[in-house]
C-alpha cells in the first residue's frame, strides 16, 4: 500500500489548494489512482473508435490548427501532426519560468488529463508523472502565451522533453532532454492522435501562477498583519480602532479576521498600556483592518476561482464517451484566471502601499522616535534611504496593476480574435508579490528598530519570539552601515512561516 504521507494519488475529481500545498510542503510523489487510469483508458478507446467511424473532420485530430482548421489531415499523418504542433508552438521568449512553477504546471497538466476527457494514452500521463517524481523540470519561458487557445508556447516548452527535445533542469544542471532521457533509460514518446493538442491546450501556465500567487499571498497577508502590529506599537498607536464592536457593524469578514489577528499579536503589550496623548492615528495604522481585510476578501475570491480551475478540464476538443461526443469549444480561454489575477495583483499592491506609508511615519521623527530611527541623526542618516527604496518599489507595483485582461490582440489570422492575456497577468502578479515581500521586509526592519527605542517597554507577548529571531539576522542599527545586506536578510526572513516563528 502506498503511504499517503509520501505519495499523492491523482484522482479524476480534481485538486483543491490545501491538497496542492500538502503535496508541495511534504514533497510528495504522484501516482495515478485506479479510477483515473481506467477513465483515461476508456476515453482513449472511445476516441480511437470515434475517429475510425466518423466521416466528419474533428478539430486538431484530423485537421490543422487555428485558422488552418479547414485543412484535412490523413490518418497516416495524425501522429506527425501532433509532433509538428509541439515543435512549431515552442516559441517562448524572455526569462525562464521559476522551477517551482514549472513543477506546478506539470502537476496541473497531469490532473487535467486524469479527469478522463482528453483522449490521451495512459503512457503519456505516466511520463509526465515520471518527470515530476524524478525532479526533471522542463525549461519554460515566461513570454509567448495569450491566455487563449491554451497557454500554447509555455506548454509547448513543457512538452518538448517528452519527445526528447528541448532542455530540462535535472539535479541542479541545465541539460538537453535527450541526454537526460538516455540517462533515465527512457525512449522519447511518439505522440499519437490528439496528444500534442491535449498537451498544449489548457490554462496550466496561467493557473500555476494564480495558484502560486494565492499560496504566497496568504503567507504575506499574515506577514502584513504582523508588520502592522509591530509598527502600531513602534509608533505608539491607540488600540481602540481594533475593538471588535467596530468591525462587527461593518459586516466585512476580512476586516474582522484582520482585527482579531492584530488584537492577538498585541496581547499583553506593555507599550499598549501606556498613556497616549493623541486622539487619532494616521490611516496607515488606524485603517489596517479595513485595508488588509479587503485584500483578504480578494484572496478568498481568487482562491475559489483557482480551486474551480484545479478541478476543470481546459483542453480542446473534449471527449465524452458517455454521451458519444467529441466537442470542440473554448474551455482553454483563461478569462476567469486573467480577471482573478488582475484583481489579486491590485489587492497585493495595496498591502504594500499601506506598508510603505507606515514605514514613512516610523521614520518621520514623531512620537518620541528619532528621525530615521538612528541615535544621532545628522551625523548618521539611519534608515532615510530605506524609505526611498520602499517608495520606488511601491510605485513599481502601482504601475504593474494596469490590468492585463483589459487588453486583447487578434491572432491566428483572426480565428482567435479575443484573448485573455492571463499569462501576462500571471507574470506581473508574481512581480507584485515579490515586491510586496520586499516592502514588508523594509517595514519589519523599521518597526523592530522603532521598538528598540521603546525599551524597556515591550510589544505584544506573541510577537516577542519573532523579534528575537529577526534580531539574530538583523542587529539594531546604532551607526550608519550598508543597509542593503540587512534588507536582503529581512526579505529572506519573510520567506518563513509566521506561525512557526510565533510559536518558537
Amino acid at each position: 500500500m502506498t503511504d499517503s504521507n509520501t505519495c499523492h494519488s491523482i484522482c479524476p475529481k480534481g485538486l483543491d489548494i490545501s491538497a496542492v500545498y500538502d503535496i508541495l510542503r511534504k514533497q510528495k510523489k504522484l501516482r495515478l489512482s485506479e479510477e483515473a487510469e481506467a477513465r483515461i483508458r476508456s476515453c482513449r478507446v472511445f476516441m480511437e473508435g470515434y475517429i475510425q467511424s466518423s466521416e466528419r473532420p474533428i478539430y486538431g485530430i484530423n485537421t490543422g490548427f487555428g485558422s488552418l482548421c479547414h485543412v484535412q489531415i490523413s490518418e497516416e499523418e495524425m501522429g506527425q501532426l501532433q509532433l509538428n504542433l509541439v515543435r512549431s508552438h515552442a516559441c517562448g521568449m524572455g526569462a525562464e519560468v521559476p522551477q517551482e512553477l514549472v513543477r506546478l504546471m506539470l502537476l496541473l497538466k497531469i490532473q487535467n488529463m486524469a479527469a478522463g476527457y482528453s483522449g490521451v494514452r495512459v503512457e503519456l500521463v505516466q511520463r509526465l508523472i515520471d518527470f515530476y517524481n524524478e525532479g526533471i523540470v522542463p525549461v519554460v519561458y515566461e513570454q509567448g502565451s495569450l491566455g487563449a487557445s491554451g497557454d500554447l508556447a509555455p506548454l509547448a516548452h513543457l512538452s518538448l522533453p517528452l519527445i526528447g527535445e528541448g532542455e530540462v533542469w535535472y539535479k541542479g544542471r541545465r541539460r538537453t532532454a535527450a541526454e537526460v532521457l538516455t540517462e533515465m533509460g527512457w525512449e522519447p514518446l511518439s505522440l499519437s492522435a490528439k496528444e500534442g493538442l491535449a498537451l498544449l491546450n489548457g490554462t496550466q501556465f496561467s493557473t500555476a501562477y494564480a495558484l502560486w500567487a494565492v499560496l504566497e499571498g496568504q503567507k504575506l497577508w499574515a506577514w502584513a498583519n504582523v508588520c502592522a502590529a509591530l509598527s502600531m506599537d513602534g509608533f505608539r498607536c491607540l488600540y481602540s480602532p481594533l475593538a471588535a464592536p467596530l468591525h462587527r457593524i461593518r459586516r466585512q469578514p476580512g476586516q474582522e479576521v484582520c482585527a482579531a489577528a492584530l488584537r492577538e499579536y498585541l496581547r499583553e503589550s506593555e507599550i499598549g498600556k501606556q498613556n497616549k496623548e493623541q486622539v487619532q492615528d494616521p490611516y496607515a495604522f488606524r485603517c489596517v483592518p479595513q485595508v488588509h481585510g479587503a485584500s483578504w476578501g480578494v484572496l478568498q475570491h481568487v482562491k475559489e476561482v483557482v480551486e474551480n480551475e484545479l478541478s476543470s478540464v481546459t483542453d480542446n476538443p473534449s471527449v465524452f464517451p458517455e454521451e458519444d461526443l467529441i466537442l470542440s469549444g473554448g474551455n482553454f480561454h483563461a478569462q476567469p484566471i486573467a480577471l482573478a489575477l488582475d484583481y489579486l495583483g491590485l489587492a497585493l499592491s495595496e498591502l504594500g502601499s499601506i506598508s510603505e506609508r507606515r514605514l514613512f511615519q516610523l521614520l518621520s521623527g514623531k512620537r518620541d522616535l528619532p528621525p530615521f530611527l538612528v541615535s544621532k541623526p545628522g551625523l548618521h542618516s539611519g534608515m532615510m534611504i530605506v524609505q526611498y527604496t520602499a517608495a520606488a518599489i511601491a510605485s513599481q507595483n502601482k504601475q504593474l496593476c494596469t490590468p492585463a485582461s483589459a487588453d486583447s490582440i487578434v491572432s491566428s489570422n483572426g480565428q482567435e480574435d479575443h484573448v485573455s492575456m492571463a499569462a501576462n497577468a500571471g507574470t506581473k502578479t508574481l512581480r507584485i508579490l515579490d515586491n510586496l515581500r520586499r516592502l514588508l521586509a523594509l517595514e519589519l526592519m523599521a518597526a523592530v528598530q522603532a521598538l528598540y527605542f521603546r525599551l524597556p517597554a515591550n510589544t505584544g507577548q506573541p510577537l516577542r519570539p519573532l523579534i528575537e529571531a529577526f534580531r539574530e539576522k538583523v542587529p539594531p542599527l546604532q551607526t550608519d552601515r550598508i543597509l542593503s545586506d540587512d534588507m536582503h536578510r529581512a526579505e529572506d526572513f519573510l520567506r518563513q512561516e509566521v506561525e512557526t516563528l510565533l510559536k518558537s
